[in-house]
């Protein structure tokens, strides 16, 4: 028998991969092209610790490359292999995840004349570039506050992008919910004091509940949002 909860936050900040979209088939595809310029790589071993973290942290961790100008240049290689990738692959690509839409729908029409700042962000460990082509795949509007891997020195596990997200919203980082699939940005948003409901799309529960999130629940799908006077009222179906 599942019950539920509902907590009342200034704003919510998504993860983009794993929380809103999966792009899983899209990442394999570029780790095996690019498997063949860095052979030592361990594939398997990336796909499992590799999630949530920016590609140019990816890059220097799995495949060595320490210039910057390299770094910069195979990080476009990589991201634009996943969106290649994707856009042949069709509904093998690029997918929007359960529950998805309608939180999206629910946000921009009850939002409308309700709040004079925004009050939900996409704060991602993707590049703009890609992160805007992987949201257009999805058939998901980027939205009025938007931070990525280029808008943050430091990626996730720091707090940087929410703290970021949270400001761009014009909101207390305490008072807003960060929706995340990983453990390094279930560690993003607690280090940036964020209340967070974390997701098994992509982790075992027991993997990411060891990270510390609030909730915990399978996808979007167990997740309703109502902006009202008072914020956004978020219910959650436990399990």
């Amino acid at each position: 028998m599942s019950e539920s909860t509902t907590i009342i936050v200034d704003a919510i900040l998504f993860d983009m991969d794993g929380t809103l979209i999966d792009s899983t088939g899209g990442v394999v595809g570029a780790w095996e092209t690019f498997s063949k310029t860095y052979p030592f790589i361990d594939i398997p071993k990336i796909l499992n610790t590799s999630h949530g973290v920016r590609t140019v942290d990816n890059l220097r961790n799995h495949c060595r490359i320490q210039d910057p100008h390299v770094l910069q240049e195979e990080s476009i290689r990589f991201e634009t292999e996943i969106i290649n990738s994707s856009r042949s692959n069709g509904a093998e690509g690029i997918v929007v995840l359960p529950g998805v839409r309608q939180i999206m729908d629910d946000l921009r029409s009850s939002a409308k004349g309700t709040h004079d700042s925004p009050c939900w962000a996409i704060c991602t460990s993707a590049t703009r570039a890609y992160a805007s082509q992987a949201l257009e795949i999805a058939g998901i509007s980027v939205p009025a506050v938007f931070i990525t891997a280029d808008d943050v020195e430091k990626g996730k596990p720091y707090p940087d992008p929410y703290l970021l997200g949270a400001f761009k919203c014009g909101k207390n980082p305490q008072r807003c919910l960060v929706i995340e699939d990983a453990p390094v940005g279930v560690t993003s948003s607690r280090a940036a004091g964020c209340k967070t409901l974390a997701l098994t799309t992509t982790h075992s529960r027991d993997v990411i509940e060891a990270s510390g999130p609030d909730f915990i629940v399978q996808d979007l799908g167990s997740v309703s949002v109502k902006v009202c006077t008072g914020g956004i009222a978020v219910t959650i179906a436990l399990v």
